[in-house]
């Protein structure tokens, strides 16, 4: 089941702070609006710019410090 809009911008934010902490949460945000990037394109620029290889280097790295610790859901 899809998140109204007001869950899903408190689970970001939730993300953002737990991991980046309030204050670079609030920059990075405040970078974001600021620019008025097209994230979109960011990642596609990013991820084109990467093999194969990186990204599962890339991948295996992120979870071995990012464990998955929830309860896996079927959609």
């Amino acid at each position: 089941m899809y998140k109204t809009d007001s869950e899903l911008l408190i689970t970001g934010m939730n993300l953002l702070t737990k991991g980046m902490g309030v204050i670079e949460a609030e920059r990075f945000i405040a970078m974001i609006i600021h620019e008025k990037s097209d994230y979109t394109k960011w990642q596609r620029e990013y991820f084109d710019a990467k093999t194969p290889e990186e990204l599962m280097s890339e991948a295996i790295e992120h979870e071995k410090t990012h464990p998955f610790q929830g309860k896996a859901e079927r959609i």
